[in-house]
C-alpha cells in the first residue's frame, strides 16, 4: 500500500521553508524546540498509521447506521480517537497548565494534516471538538470553561457546530431555531438542524453542541442571531453527566463520501425542555461563531490538500510500478513494457498533482504560521498586521485547495485508468471524500463572495495592499537568482494585474456596481488565488535552492516550473474578466436556462 503522507514534504514545509524553530524565540514556545516538534510529529504519524489509515475504507464502505435507536460506527473509529486523545492531541495548542502541549499553530495544523491524509471522516470528530472548545475558551463564562473545556481537551466530550437549517444554508440570517429565557438563568432551545457532523453518536461521553439561535423577539437578519451551548446530556459543577438533554436525533444522512462520520437531523426541543446556555453576549452568535467557522474553513483546506496529496503518493506509487507500452519513439515491439511514469502525459498528471496539493499545503500552513504571528508577536501593530493577513488569505485557504486538490485526485484517478474507477485502489475514496470541501463551511461560491465583496476591499484595500508588498518581496528575491528569474518577472506581472483588478473592482462597486462586480467573484477567486499559489511556490523554490542537491529541492523546483507555465498564464483570462465586469452571467435570463 503506498503512504499517505511523505514526511519529506512536510519536514521542508515546516524546517526549510517556513523555520518554525524560530518559534521558539517567543515566550509562548520557549519550551519547545525542532525535537519537541519532530516528536509530535512522529507521534502523530505513528498514530494515523496504526490507527486511523487502516479503518478508512471500512469507515467508507460501512458508514453509520441506526440500530434499536442507537448510532452504530465502526468500532476502530473509537479505538483510534481513543489513542488521539490519549496522546494529548485534543489539547495540542491549550497551555500546558491545561493539560495541553503548548504547540504552534503550525505544528499542530501540520499534525492535523497527517490524519486528515489516512482518514479524514474520523480526523473530522477531533478537528470540530478543537474548534469549539477554542471558541468555549475565547467567548464562555468562567463556568462554562471550567464544566466544558477540561473535558473537550482530553477528548472525553466532543464537539459540534449547528449552523444549517433546511431554508439557512449559506443565508445564515434567515435562521429560525429560537430560545427562550428560562426561571433558571438557562434557555430552551426548539427548532431543527441539517447536516451536523458528529451530531449524534457513542464515541465519547458527551456531546456539546454549539448552536445558532434567535433569542425571541430578536430582530431579523444576522444581527439577531444568538449563540447558545446545548449539551446531550447534563453537566454538573463537579463535571458529572445529569440527565439526557431534548435533543434528538432525526436522522442520518448519507452521504457520496466522507461517510465515516455521522452527518445528521437534529431536533431541539421536541418535548419542550432542551436546556441551553447563552454562549458570550446576545446578539452576537454569528460573530463569535465566525471564529470557529474559519478555524473549520483552514482545516477545511488543509483536509482538501491532504487528500490531494494523499491521492497524488497513490498515484505515483502506481505508476512507478505499472508496466505499459513502450517509448514514443521505440519501434520495437519485443521490448519489454516501461513503468508509466516513464510515459510523458503520465509525468504531466504526475506533476500537476504534485503542485496542487504541496502548493495548497503550503497555503494552509502559511497561514497556519499567521495565526501564530497574529497570536504571538510582541509589537501589538504586528499581531494586527498579521490578522488582517490572515483575514484576506482565509476565503482563498479554504477554496483554492477545496477546488484544485480535488483537480488533483481527478488526476490520480486518470493515472490509475480503468483500475481508478474501481474501489480495488483508494483513488475513488479520495476523490469522493475531497468533493465535499467546495461546499462545506461555507461554499467557494460564498468564500468568493467574500473574498471580492469584504475582505480584498476593507480597509481601503489595506490587507491586499499587504498581501501584495510580501509578493513583491519574495519576486525581488528570487529575480538575483538566474535559475527563478524568469518566474519573478512573471509573478510580478501577475501582482500587479491583481492589483489592478482588485482596484478596478472597489471602484466599480464604490460607484454604485456592486452586482456587476461581484457576478465575476469566482473568477477574481481563482485570479487571486493562483497569485498566492504562484507566490508561495516561488518562495519554496528560494529555499530548495538552499539545500543540498538531491530529488526533495528538484522536485520542488520542478513543481514550481510547471506552476509558472502551465497554471500562473490562467489568471490573464481571470483578470480580463473581472476586470471588464463581464456580463455574461447577468445578461442570461433564469428563464433561459
Amino acid at each position: 500500500m503506498a503512504a499517505f503522507v511523505r514526511r519529506a514534504d512536510l519536514d521542508f514545509l515546516l524546517f526549510d521553508w517556513l523555520a518554525a524553530e524560530r518559534l521558539t524565540a517567543r515566550p509562548a514556545f520557549a519550551d519547545h524546540g525542532r525535537e519537541t516538534f519532530a516528536a509530535a510529529l512522529d507521534t502523530a504519524e505513528a498514530i494515523a498509521a496504526r490507527h486511523f489509515q487502516p479503518h478508512n475504507r471500512k469507515g467508507d464502505s460501512e458508514e453509520p447506521r441506526l440500530e434499536n435507536g442507537r448510532v452504530v460506527v465502526v468500532p476502530e473509529a473509537k479505538a483510534a480517537l481513543d489513542a488521539f486523545a490519549e496522546a494529548g492531541f485534543f489539547a495540542m495548542e491549550a497551555a500546558p497548565e491545561a493539560g495541553g502541549m503548548a504547540l504552534p499553530h503550525l505544528v499542530a495544523q501540520a499534525c492535523f494534516g497527517i490524519f486528515d491524509a489516512a482518514n479524514i471522516a474520523t480526523a473530522s470528530y477531533p478537528l470540530l471538538t478543537i474548534a469549539a472548545a477554542n471558541l468555549i475558551e475565547s467567548f464562555g463564562s468562567a463556568e462554562q470553561k471550567r464544566r466544558y473545556l477540561p473535558a473537550m481537551r482530553a477528548g472525553r466530550f466532543f464537539g459540534t457546530m449547528a449552523l444549517t437549517e433546511p431554508q439557512a444554508g449559506s443565508s445564515l440570517g434567515d435562521v429560525r431555531t429560537v430560545a427562550t429565557p428560562a426561571a433558571d438563568g438557562t434557555w430552551r432551545l426548539k427548532g431543527g438542524k441539517i447536516f451536523i457532523s458528529g451530531g449524534d453518536h457513542e464515541l465519547a461521553e458527551n456531546i456539546v453542541h454549539l448552536v445558532l439561535c434567535r433569542i425571541a423577539g430578536a430582530p431579523p437578519g444576522a444581527k439577531g442571531l444568538s449563540l447558545m451551548l446545548v449539551a446531550k446530556f447534563a453537566v454538573g459543577d463537579d463535571g458529572g453527566l445529569g440527565r439526557r438533554n431534548d435533543v434528538r436525533l432525526g436522522g442520518l444522512i448519507h452521504k457520496m463520501g466522507w461517510r465515516g462520520t455521522t452527518s445528521t437531523v437534529l431536533n431541539f426541543g421536541e418535548a419542550d425542555g432542551c436546556i441551553a446556555e447563552l454562549v458570550g453576549e446576545p446578539g452576537r452568535g454569528l460573530a463569535q461563531m465566525f471564529q470557529m467557522m474559519n478555524e473549520a474553513r483552514i482545516g477545511v483546506g488543509l483536509g482538501a490538500a491532504m487528500l490531494g496529496h494523499a491521492g497524488y503518493l497513490a498515484a505515483l506509487d502506481y505508476a512507478r510500478t505499472r508496466p505499459q507500452g513502450r517509448p514514443a519513439d521505440a519501434k520495437d515491439a519485443t521490448r519489454p513494457q516501461v513503468p508509466i511514469v516513464e510515459h510523458a502525459d503520465v509525468r504531466r498528471m504526475l506533476l500537476a498533482q504534485k503542485a496542487y496539493a504541496e502548493g495548497g499545503m503550503a497555503l494552509c500552513l502559511y497561514a497556519a504560521r499567521i495565526v501564530d504571528d497574529s497570536r504571538t508577536l510582541a509589537d501589538p501593530a504586528e499581531r494586527a498586521r498579521a490578522h488582517r493577513l490572515l483575514e484576506v488569505l482565509t476565503p482563498i485557504v479554504k477554496a483554492w485547495p477545496a477546488e484544485w486538490c480535488l483537480e488533483a485526485n481527478k488526476l490520480a484517478i486518470q493515472v490509475h485508468g480503468g483500475y481508478g474507477f474501481t474501489r480495488e485502489y483508494p483513488v475513488e475514496q479520495f476523490y469522493r471524500d475531497n468533493r465535499l470541501n467546495p461546499i462545506h463551511e461555507g461554499t467557494n461560491g460564498i468564500q468568493a463572495l467574500d473574498l471580492l465583496g469584504r475582505k480584498a476591499t476593507m480597509q481601503e484595500g489595506a490587507a491586499m495592499a499587504d498581501l501584495l508588498l510580501r509578493i513583491d518581496a519574495t519576486a525581488a528575491r528570487a529575480a538575483a537568482h538566474p535559475a527563478l528569474d524568469e518566474m519573478a518577472t512573471a509573478l510580478d506581472t501577475a501582482a500587479r494585474r491583481l492589483d489592478r483588478v482588485t482596484r478596478a473592482a472597489r471602484a466599480a462597486m464604490a460607484a454604485g456596481r456592486a452586482a456587476d462586480a461581484l457576478a465575476n467573484a469566482a473568477a477574481y477567486l481563482d485570479l487571486a488565488g493562483h497569485t498566492v499559489v504562484a507566490w508561495l511556490w516561488l518562495d519554496q523554490a528560494l529555499a530548495a535552492l538552499g539545500l543540498p542537491d538531491d530529488p526533495l529541492p528538484r522536485g520542488k523546483l520542478a513543481a514550481c516550473r510547471w506552476f509558472f507555465r502551465w497554471e500562473l498564464p490562467k489568471t490573464e483570462h481571470w483578470a480580463d474578466l473581472v476586470e471588464r465586469l463581464d456580463a455574461t452571467v447577468r445578461e442570461t435570463d433564469p428563464d433561459w436556462l
